[in-house]
């Protein structure tokens, strides 16, 4: 039921599970004697007075959110904008109407038309659940939607000989013979805002229906579902682009599992580099297995690339890119002897490791290293982000499909913006950069492919400001000059030359100090969060997105948090998450999510992966389906059981 926020909400739940058990489509179940009947009626009357106003709830019998039907509703129109029915559905309510009014007709009765369709289309109101008492799956559904007192008289007086055909609640038909008020309550409901036709007249219910919920201070409400669990600081999570819609779930230790669409994990690691990656137990350590990517025709060739941590000798740190292939025998797991080397670059501390790998519309594979660690960048002169001539803070683009006359594993994509400058790598595609932590690729609106492309990024600040940018071919970042739209070094920031790119976003340290990067929405399941940048703070454990001006070409910040315990009230949704937010992930379909623990060390079990959900508004049954080329499994598979506690249905 809905919150309430005052003591009668407990006596509100107790009358909805009596009216439940009184109406429910159970005709055998033992009813309420008169007494009882007499209470719930007073206890009903007190509630319509003391309750506070309803907020918007939107909930359909299947217990999701309504949607807008993909084509024209032909019986229960006015609800073809946004309900609970498609085309199928609706054609099922007219059948059996039809069937009715036969049997009606057959039977010399008054066929009620009006009133017998507008009750029969109820199924298809956004509000279903509500009006049918439906939002605990755990309890009987009412065959008739609550009417309001005024309503349920009318429709008494003249349709009571309807009801043999809608329901064989013994209860019900009784009542209807006896007494209009001992009938009316017993479809009414404790809620007198979504009672039928009142819901149809509250502006509070119908003003922003289907739009992502806000809670008092403006913030946007979504739910989540947990998707895996049990990880040891879970970096990353890709698919491979194969059709199959497999999830790869790497740890910062160096163990890459699989998951498969029904949410099991195969028994034998995907890859298992524990062995050669540097880590540690230390909370907070950046080092470990950091990146990976898959090529775009892996589907085909198999090879795919990762980033992590190395030492030799218990000397020098490094960073590591390297090739792998996936096993000839066996499409879940890698063949552990086809590493090679693509690329490695010192590093002079232990933090600021960057590591995304990507690749890119064009194909190319974007790296984005860290400066270097330490505080400030205090490497050379002007500090490595701004050095060209060092592979250091920066985003490089190589060609892993070609090779140079150097002997070099790759080759050097002819539109990168410094290969004739002798004091820059000809690898270096933009500079200036911190530790940029998680980047990705905007996929473009599903409809119009707006903004296909664009590379957003994630660069963690030093003291001040974390900063969004999205990355463009040549681009200085501004990093030591600046940090988020400020100066950081004042001689740098006042040079002419400096011509910098700036944030499309910045925040202060008073809101978080370690920005994860994450995601375009461009999903199905989710329409309203289409276009929305969504990503989060790693200290703060603070999810935020960025909404486009495409007119003034700027971006706005739109605050993001967990929806109540009543709007995440549907089956298998949660409304809380870990506080430290490591990373967000798109699935081959685009639908988003994000891998957090609640113990940042590598060794600790406490990492859980988390799917977005907008509980205001689905897309339409059948829009979304998927057809996953089948997995060859060849080992045990580990079935999905979630441990976080779900919300409560109060």
């Amino acid at each position: 039921m809905r919150n309430k926020q005052n003591d009668g909400l407990r006596a509100s739940g107790a009358v909805c599970a009596r009216l439940r058990t009184a109406a429910g489509p159970n005709p055998t179940k033992q009813g309420p004697s008169t007494p009882e009947i007499i209470i719930v009626i007073i206890i009903s009357v007190i509630l319509s007075v003391t309750t506070q106003p309803a907020s918007a709830h939107p909930q359909c019998l299947d217990f999701e959110p309504p949607f807008k039907p993909q084509w024209h509703l032909e019986f229960c129109s006015q609800y073809e904008e946004f309900g609970c029915c498609d085309q199928a559905t609706d054609n099922v309510i007219a059948e059996r109407y039809w069937d009715i009014i036969e049997q009606l007709e057959t039977a010399g009765y008054d066929l009620c038309e009006d009133l017998l369709k507008e009750i029969m289309c109820q199924e298809c109101s956004p509000y279903a659940a509500h009006l049918y008492d439906a939002e605990d799956p755990y309890t009987p559904v009412r065959d008739l939607p609550g009417l309001c007192l005024g309503y349920c008289s009318k429709f008494h007086s003249r349709c009571r000989h309807v009801l043999k055909y809608l329901t064989e609640n013994r209860l019900l038909l009784d009542s209807s013979g006896r007494d209009v008020a001992t009938f009316c309550s017993l479809v009414d409901l404790p809620d007198q805002d979504y009672c039928y036709p009142n819901v149809l007249k509250s502006a509070d219910l119908n003003s922003n229906l289907g739009r992502v919920a806000e809670d008092p201070r403006g913030c946007l409400q979504v739910c989540l579902t947990e998707v895996a669990n049990n990880l040891r600081n879970p970096v990353l999570m890709l698919h491979s682009g194969d059709d199959t819609h497999r999830m790869f779930i790497a740890e910062q230790v160096g163990f890459v599992w699989v998951y498969l669409r029904d949410g099991s994990r195969l028994e034998t690691p995907f890859l298992d580099m524990s062995g050669d990656v540097l880590t540690t137990p230390w909370l907070g350590d950046e080092r470990g297995f950091l990146g990976m990517a898959f090529h775009p025709k892996y589907r085909h060739n198999g090879r795919f690339f990762i980033y992590y941590s190395i030492q030799f000798n218990s000397k020098a740190e490094k960073i590591r890119i390297s090739e792998m292939r996936v096993s000839s025998s066996d499409m879940n797991v890698a063949d552990p002897y086809s590493e090679r080397v693509i690329l490695e670059i010192e590093e002079p501390a232990a933090n600021h490791n960057g590591g995304q790998l990507l690749f890119g519309r064009d194909g190319y594979l974007y790296i984005f290293t860290g400066d270097g660690g330490k505080a400030g960048d205090p490497f050379g002169k002007h500090g490595n982000a701004q050095n060209k001539s060092a592979l250091l803070g920066k985003v490089l683009r190589i060609d892993v499909d070609g090779s140079d006359s150097r002997g070099k594993p790759y080759g050097i994509p002819p539109d990168n913006p410094f290969p004739a400058d002798p004091d820059a790598r000809p690898e270096v595609f933009a500079y200036g950069v911190r530790n940029m932590w998680r980047c990705s690729v905007d996929r473009g609106d599903p409809v119009s492919g707006y903004g296909g492309g664009r590379i957003f990024c994630g660069d963690v600040g030093q003291n001040r400001y974390e900063e969004i940018d999205i990355i463009i071919n040549g681009g200085n970042y501004g990093w030591r000059a600046k940090e988020g739209f400020e100066c950081y070094d004042i001689k740098l920031c006042q040079n002419s030359s400096l011509n910098d790119i700036l944030p499309i976003f910045a925040y202060s340290h008073h809101v978080g100090k370690s920005v994860t990067g994450g995601y375009v929405y461009r999903g199905c399941e989710s329409p309203n969060l289409n276009g929305l940048y969504i990503f989060g703070d790693f200290m703060s454990g603070r999810l935020m997105a960025l909404e486009e001006d495409k007119t003034a070409g700027t971006w706005k910040e739109k605050s993001i948090c967990m929806g109540s315990t009543t709007t995440c009230s549907f089956p298998g949704l949660i409304n809380h998450h870990h506080k430290f937010i490591i990373s967000f992930a798109e699935d081959e379909a685009g639908e988003l999510y994000f891998l957090a623990t609640s113990y940042p060390s590598a060794v600790s079990p406490s990492g859980t992966v988390f799917k977005f959900m907008d509980p205001s508004r689905r897309a339409p049954p059948g829009k979304c389906k998927q057809k996953p080329l089948p997995v060859k499994v060849r080992g045990k598979k580990f079935p999905f059981v979630p441990r976080e506690r779900k919300s409560h249905i109060y």
